[in-house]
């Protein structure tokens, strides 16, 4: 499914307009975004929980010319389903 496909759906199970749908779509990505920023992460009932996930540094391997090549750390986010999620994929 794509945005536009997703944006579509939520506009006609909601009845609103695909401009409100759209906005109230890009209006939640924002809000977790900054959440994870900010505070580490957010759960999200029925859906799952997002979080940030330390990568140490570490070395790795160019494939191209097996040389090895350091991998700086990061930052990562994390999605973790929650479990009402996961029983309806496995039905």
């Amino acid at each position: 499914m794509t945005k536009a496909e997703l944006v579509a759906k939520i506009a006609e199970e909601a009845s609103i307009s695909q401009a409100q749908a759209n906005k109230a779509l890009h209006s939640f990505v924002q809000n977790v975004c900054r959440e994870v920023k900010t505070n580490g992460g957010i759960s999200v009932a029925g859906l799952g929980s997002f979080s940030i996930s330390k990568r140490a540094a570490r070395t790795g391997i160019n494939p191209r010319t097996r040389e090895p090549i350091k991998i700086a750390a990061c930052n990562s986010v994390r999605f973790k389903c929650a479990k009402a999620l996961k029983d309806l994929v496995n039905e």
